[in-house]
């Protein structure tokens, strides 16, 4: 037989050969603008290639909109986008600003920082840093307690920082009143200043209260020592090796201008780039052959913290290790933001969910500067919350509901 026809053959043959889509442990989506996630088309689809009931989802997207203005909600399970839908200004191509979300992709850039500068931080998250090198801006130090504190300490709100609000205390998590302050914080410090000076409720590593100052200082670190705003550094580390869209970061509040990242919350990426995010802690911090952030920083931020046995929250994640959160895995862990906002993942269900969510003042562009151009029709402007339950008057919280949609998309996979 002829050469030619023999390799014609061959070539017919190969073309033949029914097509093997990449395992979720090879896949890895390309940016939206390369085609973005593979995508199971319809109710069929999702059964067949991720064991996913759409029926639930979408009773979970019906219980998601009850909690906030706008949103969404998208999941992804063995690397197919399964489940993807909006209301409100929620869109795929939004930018809003996802409150304290900001805290888990400030700790993701911590841990980028201490794998390249291992130099200058031979103790690892267990480094002291209210130090000349690290906050030159504390010195002198306020109270000298503060010269304890560690970077997992205030990655994991353990720095002994008092929370804001009327944000109780926990001492082995069990609520404890913070005393009174002995003097009022000082007024009109700048942005850096006022998380550096917030006072001490308790001894670091003595208990645990949500302190937003807590993770902007950890901002400061990793600013002073890699001289980029944290945004800047993700950027590079970590955004655009994803394939990132248009993201950015909360930079004013109301008509004033923020000088730097507040790394107490304000990212703002695109609804299928926060599953990104997710799915690389999925994958260990691997992205397509590539280790952007090490496999054991993973594991610190997603299971129980030495940093932070009072609570169950580990370098700015949230984890289900005690079952807490009872409808969803104990492996479970996840980040949420005010106006409900959350991302979530799942490594037993080899799933990633985003919950989107938040207000108009969340969906202006002025807080990020970064142009939104897309339709909205003006349907959620008069949206008010309903109704817990049909025996409560209040609200979903934003807790509550972040927490109640991990349950009920767990509940979708299929046995």
């Amino acid at each position: 037989m002829p050469l030619m026809t023999m390799r014609a053959l061959f070539l017919s043959a190969l073309f033949l050969l029914p097509f093997a889509a990449p395992s979720a442990q090879d896949y890895f989506p390309p940016s939206d603008a390369k085609g973005g996630w593979r995508e199971a088309k319809d109710a069929a689809a999702a059964r067949k290639v991720a064991a996913v009931d759409v029926r639930r989802l979408e009773q979970a997207f019906d219980y998601a909109r009850r909690s906030s203005q706008h949103g969404g909600l998208l999941v992804v399970r063995h690397g197919y986008l399964v489940y993807e839908r909006y209301y409100g200004k929620g869109n795929r191509n939004a930018n809003p600003t996802m409150a304290s979300v900001g805290k888990a992709f400030v700790s993701v850039a911590a841990g980028i920082m201490l794998d390249e500068r291992k130099a200058d931080f031979p103790e690892g998250l267990d480094q002291k840093v209210f130090t000349q090198k690290y906050l030159p801006q504390a010195l002198p130090l306020d109270d000298a307690a503060k010269a304890e504190i560690n970077l997992g300490q205030l990655l994991s709100m353990a720095a002994g920082f008092r929370g804001e609000g009327s944000n109780p205390g926990f001492v082995n998590n069990i609520p404890s009143p913070l005393p009174a302050l002995a003097k009022p914080v000082q007024p009109g410090l700048d942005q850096d200043m006022t998380a550096l000076r917030t006072p001490l409720w308790t001894a670091p590593g003595g208990g645990y209260s949500y302190a937003s100052s807590s993770p902007h200082v950890a901002s400061m670190v990793v600013r002073n020592i890699t001289g980029k705003e944290v945004r800047d550094y993700l950027d590079e580390k970590l955004g655009q090796p994803l394939g990132f869209g248009q993201w950015g970061w909360q930079n004013r509040v109301g008509q004033n201008a923020l000088p730097h990242n507040p790394g107490g919350g304000g990212v703002a990426v695109h609804a299928t780039d926060a599953l990104r995010f997710g799915y690389l802690l999925l994958h260990k911090g691997a992205w397509a052959g590539k280790q952007i952030l090490s496999s054991g920083y993973v594991d610190k931020l997603s299971h129980p913290s030495p940093y932070q046995k009072h609570a169950p929250y580990s370098l700015s994640f949230e984890n289900n290790a005690d079952g807490h959160v009872a409808g969803a895995p104990k492996d479970a862990y996840f980040k949420s933001g005010g106006g409900g906002f959350g991302i979530y993942v799942i490594p037993s269900l080899d799933m990633v969910i985003y919950k989107m969510a938040g207000n108009d003042t969340q969906y202006d562009p002025a807080a990020t500067g970064l142009k939104q151009d897309y339709p909205y029709d003006g349907s959620r402007d008069q949206w008010k919350a309903e109704p817990h339950t049909q025996f409560s008057d209040g609200p979903i919280g934003v807790d509550d509901g972040v927490r109640r949609v991990l349950e009920m998309v767990s509940a979708a996979v299929i046995p």
